[in-house]
């Protein structure tokens, strides 16, 4: 029966406090009523802590995006993250194009110049398909969890926390209402006593919430080097790409004409084998130039006619090249 009284009466002051505030945050709306501001270091502090989050939710969000554009993966993976589950691994995108290239060319015949160059081109789009798979693992590793730790965690107490200082302004500023209403000499010894107490949860409350706001300054020492772990995973993965395809350029460019004429089939734009030392990438831009002209005289010399066509646009960055033009 006691306890059943405790609880009635616990439940009696909470909801008498709840009305207070109810009606404090009302008549302050109104203008119908004074409201106790907080020093401008800590408003700063608030604002600097409310702006982090949303930047940090929209990049942590877009970083998602790029790491995995199909919505209906990312949302799989949500699920099995919050059922504590590991998501089932699946084939990307650049592995699934490699395998159909793979496949392709071994049905089209190794033999042949296209079978073999899709063969080639299968396999460098599985490696890249590696590379993607560990740029997201390494990128969700060190770059997302960190700022999902910050959202879910820190962040949230941070928000506990100044609700909980907003609801003891409310009891502050109440109780300074209540006090200027009362009249009767009892009635103002017992609203200033109210008042003191409220002063110093309300101070109280203010210093809780200061010292875990300082700690923003913290967290964006730990998400700039999360940042630069970020930047360096692109980067090993884009060097491992450009990698990649540039070995399969070469492998593309080595094959003979009448090799890439697949089987001695003509295609109506040759191109020789005599051009392998004549034509090559440039360095700065990759496209196809020819870069030394003595390779000029020996195509001069040469007893039969040959040709060659542009690949690419290009203008010539010395005396020492030509501008071509694609499909010359």
């Amino acid at each position: 029966m006691n306890i059943m009284d405790f609880n009635v009466k616990k439940l009696a002051a909470d909801a008498g406090t709840f009305l207070s505030r109810a009606v404090q945050f009302t008549e302050e709306k109104l203008g119908q009523a004074e409201k106790t501001e907080l020093d401008a270091h800590l408003e700063n502090l608030l604002s600097k802590a409310e702006c982090t989050k949303i930047w940090t939710e929209k990049i942590m969000k877009q970083t998602e995006v790029l790491l995995q554009p199909n919505p209906n993966a990312r949302i799989e993976e949500f699920v099995y993250e919050k059922l504590d589950r590991k998501a089932p691994s699946r084939v990307n995108n650049p592995e699934l194009l490699g395998q159909y290239m793979i496949d392709a060319g071994t049905e089209f015949g190794p033999g042949t110049a296209y079978g073999n160059a899709l063969i080639k081109c299968g396999e460098t789009q599985k490696r890249i398909g590696t590379a993607d798979r560990e740029l997201i693992q390494t990128s969700a590793l060190n770059f997302l969890t960190p700022l999902r730790n910050f959202i879910e965690g820190d962040y949230k107490t941070i928000a506990k926390e100044r609700k909980l200082l907003q609801n003891k302004r409310l009891d502050l500023d109440a109780a300074k209402t209540r006090l200027k209403k009362a009249k009767a000499a009892e009635t103002k010894s017992s609203s200033e006593q109210e008042l003191r107490i409220t002063q110093s949860e309300f101070d109280r409350q203010a210093e809780i919430t200061r010292l875990l706001l300082e700690g923003i300054s913290s967290t964006h020492a730990h998400h700039l080097r999360c940042l630069n772990d970020f930047v360096e995973a692109q980067m090993t993965y884009y060097a491992q790409c450009y990698q990649y395809m540039l070995d399969l350029q070469k492998q593309l460019g080595s094959f003979p004409s009448n090799y890439l004429s697949n089987n001695n089939q003509s295609s109506g734009t040759p191109v020789p084998y005599a051009l392998s030392n004549a034509i090559g990438p440039s360095a700065s831009t990759g496209s196809l130039v020819i870069t030394c002209p003595s390779n000029l005289n020996d195509l001069k010399e040469s007893s039969s006619s040959r040709k060659a066509r542009v690949l690419y646009d290009y203008d010539a960055a010395n005396s020492s090249e030509l501008s071509l033009l694609a499909d010359e």
